[in-house]
Order: C-alpha cells, then sequence, then structure tokens
C-alpha cells in the first residue's frame, strides 16, 4: 500500500485510472464478508495519509486532476437509475453484457468506476465498513481543505447531473402512463414541471455565484418542497395501482422517478455551500455506496427483476389473499358448507378421472395425448369453478397469501394471527375430506356402472397395477411427482391473480362493454352481465385452464426429454385406487391397501405443503414482510397443536350466552 502511495507521489500523470485501481485492489479484502480485513486496510491507509503529507499531497493532486480530467455527469445521472429503454429492452441488454460486455469509454468517469471497482463483491465490504472508518479516511485526506480542489473538479458536473435529472423527471411526470393513474396531472400545475423551472433558474444563480461569490444565490428549499410533492403523487399512484391494477411499465416508471427525486435531492445538499457538513459527508458516503452497489450490480437480472415487478407481484398477492377468505371457515356452518362445496368438487373429479382412464386407452400420439389430458382437466377445473365447488388443494396458494397479508398489516395481535392459521388449516382438512369423501365412491360407483354396461373394467388389471404402483410412495416417484404438481397449483395462483389485475388495469369489462359487434349478439343486459362475469372470475377460469394445461402436459414433456416427470394429485389418486380396486375384483392384500392410502396421504400432503410454502415465500416477499415473524408464528401453531390438536380438525362449539 506505501509502494503504490509512492508511486502516486512520483507520478507526474494524474489521468491514468491504473494508480487507483491498485490502491482500491490493495485495500480489498481476501475475502467480501472479512469486514475486519477490510477496516483495517482502510486504517492503516488512513495512517500513511496523517503521517506523511508528500502522500497526502499527493493523493489528493492525483484524485483532483483524475476528477478534473473525466466526465463525471454521467456517473451522477446515470448510475443507479433506470435508463428510459423500458423494463424488457434493459433485460435484454443486461443478458447481452453478460456475454459481451460494452466498451469502456476511457473519459467517462461512469466506465472507469466499473473499472475501479471491479470485483462484484466490492459492494459488500465497502458497506460492511463503519461510517466513522470512512469517515476517518475522509478526514485524513482534507477534501474540506479549500485547496483541495476535489469539490471544484465535482462541483459543475454535479450541477449538470441535477439538470439532466429534472428533465427526465418532467418528461417520466407527462408518461400518459402516469397521466392515466392519476389524472389531476393535467387539471392541476404539475409539480414534475415546475421543480425543472425552479431548477434552472437554482442552477443558473448558482454559476453566477461561482463565479462572483458577492452575487446573491438562492437555496433549494422550494425544490424540495416541489419534490416532496412529486413523491406524493408517486404515493397516490401507487395506492390507485394496488386497487385498479399495475403492469409492469407502471412499476418500472414510478421506480425510476423515485430513484431521480433521490439522486436529485442528495446532489443539492451536496451542492449547497450552507449545509451542514457533517451531513454532507455522509450523504457522499451513502452515493458512494450506492454507486459502488450498482455499478457491481449493473448485470444483475434477478435483482433487477425482482425490484421491478414488486408493484405487480404485490397485486397478484393481494389478490389471492382476497380470494383466500373465502377458503376460511369460521363456525360449523362454514365448515359445513365448505364440506359440502368440495364433495361436489369430489364428484366432478370422478368423472374426470374416468376421462382421463378412457383418454390413456386410446393409445394417442404424445402431442394429442397430451392434449386431451390438459382439455380433460382444464373443463373440468373450470366447470368446478363454475358451480362454485372447491378443490381442496387449490386452497393453499390462496390462504398462504391471506396470512401474509395478515403478518403485514401488523395490527393483528399474535394470538388472532395463530387462531387465523388454525382455522385456515381446519378449513383445509375439511375440504380434502369432502373432495376424498365424494371422489373415491362416485369412481367405484363409475367403475361398477362401466363394467355393467360393457362387460370389460374400465381399468383392466395391468392398468390396475399400473395405478397402485403410482401410488407407492417407495416403489415409485409419488412424492416428488406429488410435489410438481403442488408447483402447478403454486403457479395457478399467481395466473389467476395476474389475469385479475389484467382484468382491472387493463378495463376489460368496459371495453367489452363497447363492442358493437356483442351488443348486436348478446344484447345491452346480457353484454353487461357478461362483462360483468369475466370481470370477476378471468381470474379463476384462467388459472384453472392453465392448471389444467399444467396437469395435462407434464407427462409429454418428460416423455419428449427423456425425463422422469409426472404429476399426482390427491384427489385423483383417491380416484384411481377405487377404478383400481374395481379393475382387480376387489383381489388386494392388506398391505397394498394400507401402502396405496398412506401413498395418497402422503401425496396430499406434499401437494399442500409446497403449494403452500412457495405462495406463502412469494407473499411476504411481494410485501416485503419479515420471514422471522412467519416463523415465530409457526412455533406458537406448533405449541397450540400439542395442546388443542381438535381444535385444527373440528370447529369448536359454539356456546350460547345467557340473556
Amino acid at each position: 500500500m506505501e509502494e503504490i502511495l509512492r508511486q502516486i507521489a512520483l507520478q507526474a500523470d494524474t489521468t491514468s485510472i491504473q494508480p487507483l485501481i491498485r490502491l482500491v485492489d490493495s485495500v480489498r479484502p481476501a475475502r467480501a464478508d472479512d469486514a475486519d480485513q477490510a477496516t483495517n486496510n482502510l486504517l492503516s491507509l488512513t495512517y500513511l495519509l496523517r503521517e506523511h503529507a508528500a502522500y497526502r499531497e499527493a493523493l489528493r493532486h492525483y484524485l483532483g486532476g483524475l476528477l478534473a480530467a473525466k466526465r463525471q455527469l454521467h456517473l451522477y445521472a446515470d448510475v443507479g437509475i433506470l435508463p428510459n429503454t423500458g423494463f424488457f429492452t434493459e433485460l435484454r441488454d443486461k443478458l447481452n453484457n453478460k456475454f459481451l460486455p460494452p466498451a469502456v469509454n476511457e473519459h467517462y468517469m461512469r466506465d472507469l468506476f466499473g473499472l475501479i471497482f471491479h470485483d462484484d463483491t466490492d459492494h459488500q465490504w465497502i458497506a460492511s465498513v463503519s461510517d466513522d472508518t470512512w469517515l476517518r479516511l475522509y478526514d485524513a485526506l482534507l477534501l474540506d481543505a479549500p485547496d483541495a480542489g476535489l469539490q471544484h473538479a465535482t462541483a459543475s458536473d454535479m450541477a449538470a447531473a441535477i439538470q439532466v435529472l429534472s428533465y427526465r423527471i418532467s418528461g417520466i411526470g407527462l408518461e400518459p402512463e402516469l397521466v392515466r393513474n392519476y389524472p389531476d396531472i393535467e387539471r392541476f400545475e404539475s409539480p414534475f414541471l415546475r421543480q425543472n423551472a425552479e431548477v434552472v433558474s437554482y442552477l443558473e444563480k448558482h454559476q453566477a455565484w461561482l463565479l462572483n461569490p458577492t452575487q446573491p444565490r438562492d437555496d433549494c428549499r422550494h425544490i424540495l418542497v416541489l419534490l416532496d410533492q412529486c413523491d406524493e403523487i408517486i404515493a397516490k399512484i401507487r395506492k390507485h395501482a394496488t386497487e385498479h391494477g399495475v403492469s409492469i411499465s407502471l412499476t418500472y416508471l414510478l421506480r425510476r422517478l423515485t430513484q431521480s427525486l433521490q439522486r436529485v435531492r442528495v446532489l443539492l445538499a451536496l451542492l449547497e455551500p450552507e449545509h451542514e457538513r457533517e451531513e454532507q459527508r455522509q450523504l457522499a458516503l451513502t452515493l458512494f455506496r450506492t454507486l459502488v452497489r450498482a455499478t457491481n450490480q449493473r448485470n444483475d437480472m434477478s435483482a433487477f427483476v425482482s425490484a421491478n415487478v414488486e408493484l405487480m407481484a404485490r397485486k397478484v398477492t393481494e389478490h389471492a389473499g382476497r380470494t383466500g377468505e373465502h377458503y376460511v371457515t369460521h363456525d360449523r356452518r362454514d365448515w359445513w358448507s365448505m364440506f359440502r362445496s368440495a364433495a361436489g368438487a369430489g364428484v366432478i373429479v370422478g368423472f374426470m378421472g374416468m376421462l382421463k382412464v378412457l383418454a390413456a386407452r386410446l393409445h394417442a400420439p404424445p402431442l394429442i395425448e397430451a392434449f386431451l389430458f390438459s382439455m380433460n382437466y382444464s373443463l373440468g377445473f373450470m366447470l368446478v369453478h363454475r358451480l362454485h365447488f372447491t378443490i381442496a388443494t387449490k386452497q393453499p396458494a390462496m390462504t398462504a397469501a391471506h396470512i401474509a397479508a395478515a403478518i403485514d398489516e401488523g395490527e393483528k395481535s399474535r394470538d388472532k394471527l395463530v387462531e387465523l392459521v388454525v382455522k385456515v388449516m381446519r378449513s383445509q382438512f375439511i375440504a380434502i375430506i369432502g373432495n376424498v369423501v365424494l371422489a373415491m365412491p362416485v369412481a367405484y360407483a363409475i367403475a361398477w356402472g362401466w363394467l355393467w354396461l360393457t362387460g370389460s373394467h374400465l381399468a383392466p388389471p395391468d392398468k390396475a397395477h399400473k395405478l397402485l404402483t403410482e401410488l407407492n410412495p417407495i416403489a415409485s416417484l409419488a412424492l416428488p411427482h406429488a410435489a410438481i404438481a403442488g408447483c402447478c397449483l403454486f403457479l395457478a395462483g399467481l395466473i389467476s391473480g395476474y389475469y385479475d389485475n389484467k382484468v382491472a388495469y387493463g378495463q376489460i369489462p368496459q371495453r367489452l362493454m363497447q363492442r358493437p359487434w356483442l351488443r348486436k349478439l348478446l344484447g345491452e343486459q346480457r353484454l353487461a352481465r357478461f362483462a360483468h362475469y369475466i370481470g370477476e372470475n378471468l381470474g379463476g377460469l384462467a388459472g384453472n385452464f392453465y392448471f389444467g394445461i399444467m396437469l395435462g402436459s407434464i407427462g409429454t414433456i418428460g416423455f419428449l426429454f427423456g425425463l422422469p416427470l409426472d404429476i399426482r394429485h390427491i384427489t385423483f389418486s383417491s380416484a384411481n385406487f377405487s377404478f383400481a380396486l374395481v379393475g382387480l375384483d376387489h383381489q388386494l392384500d392388506w398391505q397394498t391397501v394400507a401402502i396405496s392410502l398412506v401413498g395418497i396421504a402422503l401425496i396430499g400432503l406434499t401437494n399442500l405443503l409446497v403449494s403452500f410454502s412457495l405462495a406463502l415465500w412469494v407473499a411476504l416477499r411481494a410485501r416485503q414482510a419479515g420471514f422471522a415473524e412467519a416463523r415465530s408464528i409457526l412455533a406458537q401453531v406448533c405449541r397450540r397443536f400439542v395442546r388443542t390438536p381438535r381444535q385444527f380438525f373440528f370447529p369448536p362449539k359454539v356456546v350460547e350466552q345467557p340473556s
């Protein structure tokens, strides 16, 4: 480290970036998570600068010359702020840059910043070092000294960056997507436009003051008030979006706008000479860390996607949470109503199982067979939805979001949250019972009816043995296949929420009402009812349709790629057991029956756990709620189960209070 400082002192060229790269390399710890080594390295550098005035003066002179020779505008105006290319274009560019990085322009500090902090983990050790350690280095360099020259080298580019960002904020404020979600922007004087006029005036006076300090200059308080008004409009747009739907492009615009507003605030504070020195030092350190993190993560696609779909993810999971309320039973009346709803679905599933067995007997080409299976599942599930019946395994994706919403609210006591979980599990239990208790006898009756009508078994012995093998959790991949079905259930919940958001944001019912040919075909009243039904049910219908496609095609996909892929669903598995029982003329030993029933139970448990876990994880992430709270509630639920296990399966009796 001292050798590098000695070379900087002897070097006359202040425009080369290599000495600074070597200096940062000497400070960088061996491991990104080694905060102690990073701190010790920085303290060593601080000590050398304090003890050797020549090193200090040389490094200050070098940094001043380097910053003066390089264009800093884009470092402050672009790094850490989304470009105006849009979500999908930016995603494509990040992917391309991973394979073929963009060319480096040595005149732009933005590009050189990536060479200085070239390790993608630099932001980790920089963030782990305490503020006090960084500020000691700042003081050792005497960056606030009037003769340092560093402030003069950056002030003009900071001012230019503020102006560029201000124009961008004005442009984003006039985007049709924002105007649509907040029409008052057009009806009243927009703060997005007013702030630009104030910024231009402020920077003109600031530039005149720099040239002649005797000139009067304005402070930036009025600009900050207008920026706060912009933030208020953003909050209103976000609130409107959570109620009326959102798009990825809107989320992208709002995020870009928020980043630009925050950057303008920071740069204004650093530019203000009257601003409190300690606060300026802290803001400069925060900006430095932000720039390093953004530079390291400039091609990080996962962070980019998660940050820019958060509004849509929240909207999708909020829909699931509201739907989940309908799957929670509160008393015995609700409990029995859930049983009847699930029983109705069990009847339909019995016939769906029959149709799948018949489709398999056709031995159609793989793609045709996948189509037949998919249509059987999709149309059957849509019929279940249309008749307001309940498929038990579709509950977890909805109830998990409902629980996540309750955790996120923070208003409910811990006991109430635990009680909600108990109600959810009790509702899930009776729904499964309703599905299975009807699916098995209905399938059994269908198998006997088929034998009576045709004289042959619906599932011949070879098919029956295959169905039983698929239920065996030891001799087959029943549980991994059940986990795949759980993933499909989770995805179906997301698809349902996505389409409900699409209906709201795209104003689908209103647009249907405006179609003349539909009005002629259906008439005004029928069209109004149809549009209302689509608005209320498109998400549910789409989720069930795509869920059926997934269940019907995964086996074929596995066959085409030579992979052991398939699905196991508890309700269909119970129906298949009945088909196999009749197909073998009840010639089953008790071990086979026991293993099959245990397999059905484990398949159902896997369906539920996988779907629920994924849905809860996504719902908590979308709401930025804490997983620690969820774990704490789970521990309390386990203690509750040990004390009163019956409440997890049966609703308590309602005790009439004496009048």
